[in-house]
């Protein structure tokens, strides 16, 4: 018996994993800049 896909099933999760976590993380800076975009460009902030 082989333990091949116990370690294909490793080498997924951790490659999978990183670039899922990276993912989200680049699309919620995209939404968070394109936020502060919108507030620089409105004028002045609110006192």
């Amino acid at each position: 018996m082989t333990h091949l896909p116990f370690i294909v099933a490793a080498y997924g999760v951790a490659l999978g994993l990183p670039a899922l976590l990276g993912a989200a993380t680049w699309l919620r800076l995209r939404r968070v800049r394109r936020a502060l975009a919108v507030l620089e460009t409105s004028g002045e902030l609110p006192s």
